[in-house]
């Protein structure tokens, strides 16, 4: 199906806004008149602009308040919407968007609102315009999808039909299976965008919140299946008002933009798309730091060994039972310190995974490969971190292990066995996204959001993972991105015994995060512990939550430039990530972090 973006869901000029929706691989734009109004090119140059980029424009919006007003101020409206008609001739577009009456002039007369509209397309009809009414969730009025279409079958006008938009239909929790009743000829066109389930006024809440279809709660792809029934054939198109999309840079958020409508696609049958190969495990996560000995140090002193070197680049491997972690040395900048730069994923099939991933626009990453490297598929993530597909261990297939040249063992364990999870800090642009990549480009199972107390505002966190628990990955925004020590990205170690581990890094030198006395009072009115149990978690700042599946006790270490370690011990069933004691970490990080 043709694809197309509003322009007011980018940031920018209005010929940047042209450029991103063209490299993003979008077909066509809605115009927005301010963009149109604010911008120093002529009618004519826009529609040369569009056609060199490979651009229709499918439609330009909003033209408000029309209808169902006295006969003085329709005249009015007449004049003014005759002017706008011959400005679309000039833009070349063929379509205008009404939107239902605001004006407190406007009356409750659907008879009145029909008969408008019927002359105002007579009058859009003459410079082959047609019009597409649709009702505004806040209207005067008409409100509803249902009411707007009433008005339009009332008028019986070839050039009036309505205009479907989802958060309007779905915002008001109306039932979109009373679209089919609609004949497709009468749907001039369709714009989607999802939302966050909200309890707020729907004006503010359209015009700040939205976002692209599978970002959101709202169910877009089930409402685009009662359009697609009744034989409508014109384009999917984005309208997202959100305060983040319109400060970000263009060229991400329409990539973004157009991977929501590849995925949208999909997910109602009109697009085949390589199938999600869901990752079932992590091979390993690389650091990329300037100074490998702080790293070395808190790696020794959670019982890795460092136990090969790369053949050909300064990149060593640590390994623990089935942790594994890559500190690279090479091209580090030292102002950024450590930093989570590569996650290395078990995929059953990596070069399908790669496909996936290519086919839903995600960067495929170069790679600087000697002669005898295995040859890895990998990606970029919206925030960066390169994914790299691997098959550890595979039979038949390169496996990575093999670019390393091994040094041996020799360090006593801490009984770490694998990586529980990694989390990663979003620039605060990039968390829609990031979550909406990780579901769609690695069919990982997305969790709802939870926001976290943070001493300088809200921690905003979203957990994806597979269905066993061998991937899990948490996304996360913070409330001080400035603040890198507190906001930083971790890696998290799973063990069978959380305190035996914890009290073996400590006494290897290893420095844990301290959590103050306070906790762990209130620790003792919340959960009936042993008081030997209890000391053990005061003494060595572990953490505890459990809910009806099981505990999940933490504790942290102190920070490496932007990566600090967590060692985990999770009963089998439990599925959370400690949310409860996020707040209590993130302060005490905040109260110990170095001065500067």
């Amino acid at each position: 199906m043709r694809t197309s973006i509003a322009t007011v869901s980018l940031s920018g000029s209005l010929t940047e806004k042209l450029a991103a929706a063209s490299r993003a691989g979008f077909g066509g734009v809605e115009i927005f008149e301010n963009d149109l109004l604010a911008g120093p090119l002529a009618p004519e140059e826009i529609r040369t602009r569009c056609a060199d980029l490979g651009l229709r424009i499918e439609l330009y919006q909003p033209m408000r308040d029309i209808e169902a007003v006295p006969a003085a101020e329709f005249a009015r409206n007449l004049r003014r919407a005759r002017h706008k008609f011959e400005l679309m001739r000039r833009l070349g577009a063929d379509t205008v968007l009404v939107c239902s009456s605001v004006s407190p002039s406007a009356v409750d007369d659907d008879a009145l609102a029909a008969a408008q509209l019927s002359e105002l397309a007579d009058l859009a009809q003459d410079f082959g315009i047609r019009v597409a009414y649709e009702a505004l969730a806040w209207g005067r009025h008409v409100s509803t999808y249902e009411h707007a279409w009433h008005i339009v079958e009332a008028a019986g006008h070839p050039a009036l039909g309505t205009c479907l938009d989802s958060f309007h239909i779905l915002s008001r929790g109306g039932d979109p299976k009373g679209i089919e009743d609609i004949s497709g000829e009468k749907i001039f066109f369709l714009q989607l965008a999802d939302a966050p389930q909200l309890a707020m006024d729907v004006l503010q809440w359209s015009r700040h919140y939205r976002c692209f279809p599978g970002q959101g709660g709202f169910d877009v792809a089930g409402l685009v299946r009662h359009v697609l029934r009744t034989g409508y054939d014109g384009p999917l198109s984005l309208e997202v008002f959100n305060d983040v999309f319109r400060q970000a840079e263009a060229g991400p958020t329409a990539v973004d933009a157009h991977r929501s409508l590849l995925l949208l696609q999909e997910a109602v049958g009109v697009a085949d798309m390589p199938a999600p190969v869901v990752p079932t495990g992590i091979a390993f996560a690389e650091l990329l730091t300037p100074d490998a000995e702080p790293v070395a140090a808190v790696l020794g002193a959670l019982g890795f060994a460092r136990t090969a070197r790369h053949h050909g680049k300064p990149v060593d491997l640590w390994q623990q039972g089935e942790a594994r972690i890559l500190v690279n040395t090479a091209g580090a900048a030292r102002r950024d310190g450590t930093q989570l730069a590569a996650i290395g994923l078990e995929s059953p099939d990596p070069a399908a995974a790669a496909r996936r991933a290519e086919a839903l626009l995600a960067p495929v990453l170069p790679r600087r490969r000697g002669p005898h490297d295995a040859p890895l598929d990998a990606v970029a993530a919206p925030d960066g971190t390169e994914l790299f597909f691997c098959a550890t261990g595979h039979p038949e297939l390169p496996d990575w292990r093999a670019d390393f040249d091994a040094l041996g063992t020799g360090r006593p364990e801490t009984g770490v066995t694998s990586v529980d999870h990694l989390a990663l800090t979003q620039p605060w642009h990039h968390f829609d996204e990031a979550a909406l990549f990780h579901r769609s480009v690695l069919g990982l199972d997305a969790r709802e959001s939870v926001d976290v107390a943070d001493p300088y505002g809200l921690l905003r966190s979203r957990a994806v993972g597979n269905t066993d628990g061998s991937v899990r990955i948490a996304l996360s925004v913070g409330a001080a991105p400035t603040d890198d020590t507190v906001h930083a990205q971790h890696i998290a170690l799973a063990t069978g015994d959380v305190v035996a581990a914890a009290g073996r890094f400590r006494a290897a030198g290893g420095r844990l995060l301290r959590i103050p006395a306070n906790y762990y009072d209130d620790l003792a009115a919340r959960f009936e512990l042993p008081e030997e149990e209890l000391a053990a978690y005061r003494d060595l700042g572990i953490l505890y939550d459990r809910d009806a599946d099981g505990a999940f006790r933490h504790c942290y270490t102190e920070t490496v430039g932007r990566v600090f370690f967590e060692l985990v011990q999770r009963d089998p069933g439990h599925r959370g990530y400690g949310a409860p004691n996020a707040s209590v970490r993130l302060a005490a990080q905040h109260a110990q972090r170095p001065a500067r």
